[in-house]
């Protein structure tokens, strides 16, 4: 926010706005307007005969009309520029403006009403508890989002929003602490970021950044650009019978290795997927069984946290061992159809298992990291939980 010396003087007509929810939270006000806010450009202000709820299973609110209720909130004097950014931030939500006159005030303001059954009403909104539990998650989000304006239009904007938000919650598994004892002792305060652009922007996105960084000889290096991918956590995970001694594999089109020109893009694979905003790793895990194979499972064993090709993309997967039932009849076709997933799952006995490695059929890496984890912990799993 700037100084109390900048106060706001309209030199063009002003929309008045009520914001009642997440637009109360200052920082996300100036990111989605794109400025500071001066003095005078915001003041507290309440609605009579309204309330405020989340809404449900949303980190957002709605307002509804409410007799005896007062929504608190804030009036913001938006120009034409703040008002098409914040109507293309909230806009894509299904939300309307409607006319309302604040308490105490003659002239109306214009205030965001979710369009009639969008959302069901939860509990009672607090602004502390979205800024605590969700506030930092959301500023990440929304600066993606608003670097979308002018480029795209909203309803496109929605379509990445998914995406958007998986990358903002990866930042909160980004720094978990892990043994630097063998390296050099570099860190991130190591390196200067010289540049940093978006050069691509879909259901992945590209990044191309510029950074000098300290050398092994002590000396900092030159300029270096480098392009790198920039996509959300992923969860792997293979399922493992110990009873029977067998695993569960997956096999799905992959549109990588079909434009390599790989003659059988078809992969066996262990069960992947996305981790969602919000979701842990082990949920996410449980979630991608039972939508891919519809599979239990009884207990999850870490096997590696890792990055599969740290030069090219900030990508990071958790791979897992489910411990699990693995009948003859679990094989079957799977996935979710709007998402054009076609997954046949099959089982493969333990020296199977060993046998695609030798042979080289086994070729997507975390199968391989998956398998030779087992191979290594085989005899105490099937100790511990083969009865």
């Amino acid at each position: 926010m700037q100084s109390p010396g900048d106060s706001f003087l309209p030199e063009a007509p002003v929309t008045q706005m009520f914001f009642y929810g997440t637009l109360c939270h200052l920082d996300l006000l100036e990111l989605v307007i794109g400025r500071s806010l001066m003095e005078g450009e915001v003041r507290s202000a309440r609605l009579p005969g309204h309330a405020v709820y989340w809404a449900k299973d949303q980190i957002f609110p709605m307002i509804r009309k409410e007799e005896g209720g007062f929504a608190e909130g804030i009036v913001f004097n938006a120009d034409e520029d703040a008002l098409a950014r914040l109507n293309f931030y909230e806009g894509g939500f299904n939300f309307d403006l409607e006319l309302i006159v604040p308490e105490g005030e003659t002239d109306p303001v214009e205030v965001y009403f979710a369009q009639p059954g969008t959302w069901d009403f939860g509990a009672p909104w607090s602004l502390e508890d979205f800024i605590r539990d969700h506030g930092t998650h959301n500023l990440r989000t929304a600066k993606s989002f608003m670097q979308l304006y002018g480029k795209v239009d909203r309803d496109e904007a929605m379509k990445r929003l998914p995406m958007l938000r998986s990358v903002a919650a990866k930042g909160w598994r980004v720094g978990e602490s892990v043994a630097n004892n063998k390296r050099a002792g570099m860190t991130t305060a190591d390196v200067s970021l010289l540049d940093h652009k978006r050069a691509y922007d879909s259901f992945f996105a590209m990044d191309e950044i510029t950074v000098t960084h300290k050398r092994f000889d002590g000396a900092m290096s030159g300029p270096i650009n480098r392009e790198v991918t920039v996509t959300v956590d992923a969860m792997l995970l293979l399922p493992y019978d110990p009873r029977r001694d067998r695993v569960l594999l997956v096999e799905q089109f992959r549109s990588g290795a079909f434009l390599r020109g790989d003659m059988n893009p078809w992969m066996l694979e262990p069960i992947a997927g996305r981790i969602d905003p919000g979701e842990s790793a082990e949920e996410a895990a449980h979630r991608e069984a039972m939508e891919e194979t519809g599979l239990k499972l009884n207990e999850l064993l870490p096997i590696s946290r890792h990055y599969p090709s740290p030069g090219i993309t900030c990508e990071f997967y958790h791979c897992f061992l489910g411990l699990c039932d693995l009948p003859d009849d679990i094989e079957g076709i799977g996935g979710l159809a709007d998402e054009n997933e076609d997954i046949r799952s099959q089982l493969f006995s333990f020296d199977e298992l060993m046998d695609l490695l030798d042979s080289g059929e086994a070729q997507v890496g975390p199968l391989v990291v998956s398998a030779l984890w087992l191979a290594r912990h085989r005899d105490r799993l099937r100790a511990e939980y083969g009865n």
